[in-house]
């Protein structure tokens, strides 16, 4: 079987050199590096960083998209550079990670601003970092510690999922004020799945991604008394202890709601997730899996009945090539295309296991998983770089893709939203009457009232009513307002009969029956 070959769309930078053997061995020939700039540091710099470490050793075709950590002018200003000039059409925010990545909604109301400007795709990653940091996440965390909950069970506890999906509401709304895409990364449960889809029944922009790790394993892991096995698979969002968390994700993939599966590549070493053996809050976050990727989306989703193989290609490729303006040049096997072409047999078997993985760290997630579907040839721009097992790429013969602004997939339908939706004030006819003052109770007088102006009783005590001084009176005083009205009759009825009390002219007293 022949189709066109993977393109993970999140990668870290740091993973960028080291590690994509392992994404053209797994059947991925293009990878999307992400730059993560600290806070007061220049974007271009940071990217230009970037770019002078990979190209000379790259082995296969990339791009960039750059994080968004602090806002300024000058932040927006580089957007535009590097959108313009350097071939970014992508940025990534988050709202999780306070006081180190975390932008606030009004800097995220601005970057989605600037992004919708320059035809940028916004990402985010959706967590209410307020509450994971503050108040009742903070001491919940502590709680856990002071109670002995050191491991990495931890993390699941102290991350609900109710944060991830308030989040995710939240920045889908803030982007749909501003009429501007959104891009949600790795999502993680059935609630925020569940927003995104209701989003997209309401006609709102919204593309998602879930990672491999979210839509095949749980949050049991989390338990497993290995401390070194537990710690392996912490992640943020981290993975939900709901076993049909996995299987809904899935179902999320295959019917489109989720548009692309990514690998979120961040390996570390049991040595360097041992940071937090005492306190798991120091546990880094991430996982591996850009290896696997392809082989384990095929058993769980193909073979498993998820999808067959044409959303199986969408979801690891040409999806991801639309969306990054890459289409048909990549995602597609056509005449002028790229020549990115993976060979696929779909009955070849394959046990996983960290002994023969090339893509860095000493654990693997999927541990003698059994999978079915095998990557047996690689082909990137027409070279063979991987046969049966044989890895033959030289260094620095991959390429930097520029990704162009504004990609139809995203932007088509938001520019003709606005050109017919486009709010206007109404065309009438003007009001050449009179016009009336209106004094407003506690303010300074606006003009002398007319005479028919409602007055109010005395108040005090800051605007509150004085009880006192109520107009209600048993002895008939102050009833002159409403002598000459009809009697009448409130009547009531009882298991024990019916009662009805006749008042006339009584400021309180209401009508069942008139006479």
């Amino acid at each position: 079987m022949k189709f066109t070959r993977g393109v993970d769309f999140n990668w870290q930078a740091q993973a960028l050199l080291a590690l994509q053997e392992a994404a053209l061995v797994g059947g991925t020939t293009m990878i999307i590096g992400h730059v993560l700039p600290d806070k007061e540091t220049s974007l271009v710099d940071a990217y230009e960083k970037c770019r002078g470490l990979a190209d000379p050793k790259v082995c296969c075709d990339y791009a960039l998209h750059v994080g968004i950590t602090w806002w300024a002018p000058k932040v927006k200003a580089e957007m535009e550079t590097l959108v313009r000039e350097k071939g970014v059409n992508s940025f990534q925010m988050f709202m999780t990670y306070k006081d180190l990545y975390m932008l606030r909604d009004n800097e995220l109301y601005q970057v989605l601003h600037a992004c919708k400007d320059i035809g940028a795709i916004p990402r985010v990653h959706a967590e209410n970092g307020e509450l994971v940091a503050e108040a009742s996440l903070q001491e919940r965390a502590k709680e856990a510690l002071d109670l002995g909950i050191t491991g990495p069970e931890g993390i699941e506890i102290s991350r609900p999922e109710e944060l991830e999906a308030e989040a995710t509401h939240r920045v889908i709304t803030i982007a749909n004020r501003t009429h501007c895409p959104i891009y949600l990364v790795n999502v993680s449960s059935i609630s925020a799945g569940d927003v995104i889809a209701a989003a997209k029944m309401q006609g709102k922009v919204v593309l998602a991604e879930t990672t491999t790790a979210h839509a095949t394993l749980t949050g049991l892991h989390y338990y497993h008394q290995d401390w070194s096995h537990a710690a392996a698979y912490v992640t943020v969002p981290p993975l939900r202890l709901d076993t049909n968390t996995s299987t809904y994700l899935m179902s999320l993939l295959a019917n489109d709601t989720l548009n692309i599966v990514a690998s979120d590549h961040r390996p570390f070493t049991t040595k360097q997730k041992a940071m937090g053996k005492e306190d798991f809050t120091k546990i880094p976050h991430g996982v591996s899996g850009v290896q696997d990727r392809m082989s384990v989306i095929w058993e769980r989703g193909v073979v498993g009945g998820k999808m067959d193989e044409n959303r199986f290609v969408a979801v690891t490729s040409s999806n991801a090539a639309k969306i990054l303006n890459l289409y048909p040049r990549k995602g597609r096997i056509i005449p002028g295309a790229d020549a990115d072409v993976v060979v696929w047999d779909p009955e070849a078997t394959k046990t996983i296991s960290a002994s023969t993985q090339v893509q860095g760290g000493d654990f693997n997630l999927y541990e003698n998983m059994r999978c079915h579907g095998v990557p047996l040839v690689t082909i990137s721009r027409g070279r063979v770089v991987y046969e049966n097992g044989v890895f033959m790429c030289a260094e620095g013969t991959g390429k930097f893709c520029p990704l162009r602004s504004f990609p139809d997939t995203v932007y088509k339908k938001l520019v003709q939203r606005e050109k017919t939706l486009k709010v206007r004030g109404v065309d009438r006819t003007p009001y050449l009457g009179d016009v009336a003052v209106v004094v407003h109770p506690g303010k300074k007088e606006m003009g002398t009232p007319l005479a028919d102006t409602p007055t109010r009783p005395v108040t005090r005590h800051g605007g509150m009513r004085d009880l006192h001084e109520s107009s209600f009176s048993l002895s008939g005083k102050g009833r002159a307002w409403c002598a000459g009205r009809k009697a009448c009759w409130c009547s009531a009825s009882s298991p024990w009969g019916r009662a009805s009390q006749r008042t006339e002219g009584s400021p309180w007293s209401f009508s069942l029956e008139t006479s």
